[in-house]
């Protein structure tokens, strides 16, 4: 008969690690990509480029809303990170056309 190996303890722990791990890695890399795009409306705002700021603008709406979909930002934090921007955007506007 071939010897049994002692069942492993706490499988569901293990399990749980990994998948966390995982989740970790996932939702870090989505939140450097919302840091990028939010330093890329930054950047353009700061430079006065209107065409610019306004494609930036919605690649970050973008970005910002599907990590709130997911489940990596909250809706209240994502809202409030998009109207800033939008504000900034829109002041830049308003500033070229007075």
């Amino acid at each position: 008969m071939a010897a049994k190996s002692a069942p492993k303890k706490n499988l569901s722990a293990i399990k749980r690690n990994r998948q966390s791990e995982k989740r970790n890695k996932r939702n870090r890399a989505e939140r450097t990509k919302i840091r990028g795009v939010i330093k890329a409306v930054e950047a353009s705002v700061k430079t006065g480029e209107k065409d610019t700021s306004a494609g930036d603008l919605q690649k970050a709406i973008k970005t910002i809303s599907s990590a709130k979909s997911k489940g990596i930002l909250h809706r209240n934090n994502a809202a409030r990170k998009i109207s800033r921007l939008t504000r900034k955007v829109n002041a830049l506007s308003k500033t070229v056309e007075a």
